[in-house]
């Protein structure tokens, strides 16, 4: 044990009690945002170049991703058995990380587990110390920016260099992910080259924005780190719990080089990416490239299990991470967006992720699956959190569910995570949005009180002028108009259309 609520295992006869699936979570790590979506939001969509950049970029994905699945004359029967096996895998999660733990104990391999960012960080930063490495290189991981990991380790004085070519995009040009696939979505070629010629050492200053030139530039910088690395830190996209076998699939080769070369691999898991047996890989193995990079198949699939001698790293830790997953599993409801593969076809399909960008999200995790995710693991309770606008980051169209290939039904979470945000809010007094419920269900009720409704309405063209939008109400209506336009009532409603054009026939 390292302390009261996390500890590490190595091979030995002793009988470890069963793994914790813990709570609290005092150290989210970059799951919050500093401010509200709609305000995030208003400041985005004023970025033209960040718009036309995402808007080109998930067309692409949307129409290749079509392509890819209608190839598969099974997809739809794919989807229920993806969405069967996570369903399991959150009913029996102890039982499963269990049986992980032994099975990847038994292979030489040692087990952590940490409650929350804060933990995963320091485990992680007293492995690579006792190493006595003060570099390391990393393969793209969500899990890893969901703790801050780099920044972390920066603060330790350790450098962290990402190898996945998008993720160096970010770090070298000192922004943030936009995506959960394509962290880099927002930027064009000629903002790339210009990240390049000011923070890769040695680049050629001759180089074009070509996107093989770009590519070759950043080979060659990363292929020093890759043959010097003595640890590497990993993600996983799966972990099998009947072999004990962690499995990363991604399309530069990058995860590889990591996964291979250094002496140490270092990786860092949340504890709902199980799948119970090895043949359930079948099944993730042929959705998750469709829906994320339109392939058939991964270029690279990575699989690993425990240590072997003169082969590949010889020491080998998983950190097993919590940090709020355990709150999200007591959720009947919500607790399905833990069954997420990272995929990030949602975003692909979502009008106001094209529309916003990742960064208004304030999370790593952006888009739909991010809008039920975040405020899940933060444990949102209160309108002064920023992560309590997210559910609303959405207009239910239901694009999401359809494209999500394991079937999440992320409309649903959205109004259960809106309803809940609304009654801890009000405290059994009628909020806002409650009263005008009401208000529209009295004068919807009364085919004259709903007459008179459109009547008062017609004052709204006023308020419009000649632009035809009301962008601007007093309380309560600028609870609307402060993050939406409202069209003008049109000058005739639909009875005194009837009225006029039918009144020869009645």
């Amino acid at each position: 044990m390292t302390d009261t609520y996390a500890r590490s295992t190595t091979i030995d006869s002793t009988p470890h009690p069963s793994p914790p699936v813990f709570l609290g979570t005092p150290g989210l790590g970059n799951i919050r945002g500093t401010e509200s979506f709609p305000k995030a939001a208003h400041r985005t969509l004023q970025d033209t170049q960040m718009r036309r950049n995402v808007g080109a970029a998930t067309r692409t994905i949307r129409e290749k991703r079509l392509q890819a699945i209608g190839e598969c004359d099974d997809w739809e029967d794919l989807r229920l058995a993806g969405s069967a096996i996570k369903t399991d895998v959150m009913s029996r999660l102890p039982e499963l990380l269990d049986e992980l733990e032994a099975n990847i104990v038994a292979r030489g391999g040692v087990v952590h587990w940490a409650r929350d960012a804060d933990e995963a960080n320091r485990i992680i930063t007293d492995l690579v110390r006792a190493t006595g490495s003060d570099e390391v290189v990393k393969v793209k991981s969500m899990a890893t920016q969901e703790t801050g990991l780099n920044e972390y380790l920066e603060a330790e004085g350790i450098a962290a260099i990402e190898t996945d070519l998008a993720e160096l995009i970010v770090q070298l040009g000192e922004d943030k992910p936009s995506h959960i696939l394509v962290p880099a979505i927002h930027r064009n070629r000629a903002e790339i080259r210009e990240i390049f010629l000011r923070r890769m050492p040695g680049i050629d200053p001759d180089v074009t924005d070509e996107p093989r030139a770009l590519a070759m530039a950043a080979r060659e910088h990363l292929r020093k780190k890759f043959l010097s690395a003595k640890v590497a830190i990993s993600g996983a996209n799966f972990g099998v719990a009947e072999t004990g076998t962690l499995a990363v699939v991604e399309s530069e080769g990058n995860g590889r080089m990591c996964l291979t070369l250094p002496d140490t691999l270092i990786t860092l898991m949340g504890i709902e990416k199980l799948v119970p047996t090895f043949a359930d890989l079948e099944v993730f193995m042929q959705l998750l490239p469709r829906s994320s990079t339109a392939e058939r198949m991964n270029p690279y699939t990575s699989m690993w299990t425990g240590v072997h001698d003169g082969d590949g790293p010889q020491h080998f830790h998983l950190v097993l991470l919590d940090n709020g997953r355990t709150n999200v599993l007591a959720d009947e409801v919500g607790r399905a967006a833990l069954n997420c593969i990272r995929c990030s076809a949602c975003l692909n399909v979502c009008p106001v992720y094209e529309r916003t960008g990742g960064h208004a999200y304030g999370s790593v995790y952006p888009g739909p699956i991010g809008a039920i995710l975040s405020p899940q693991l933060t444990g949102t309770t209160g309108h002064d959190d920023p992560n309590a606008s997210l559910p609303y980051a959405s207009s239910l169209c239901g694009a999401c569910f359809d494209a999500c290939p394991v079937r999440i039904n992320i409309p649903d979470i959205l109004v259960h995570l809106r309803a809940k945000q609304v009654d801890s809010e009000r405290g059994g007094i009628p909020g806002a949005q409650e009263l005008a419920m009401k208000a529209a269900g009295w004068a919807m009720g009364s085919p004259t009180r709903f007459g008179m409704a459109e009547k008062a309405a017609g004052v709204g063209r006023l308020l419009a002028g000649k632009s035809g939008k009301i962008t601007s109400l007093p309380f309560p209506g600028s609870l609307w108009t402060s993050a939406r336009d409202l069209p003008a009532p049109p000058k005739e409603t639909f009875r005194q259309w009837w009225a006029r054009t039918h009144e020869d026939n009645t």
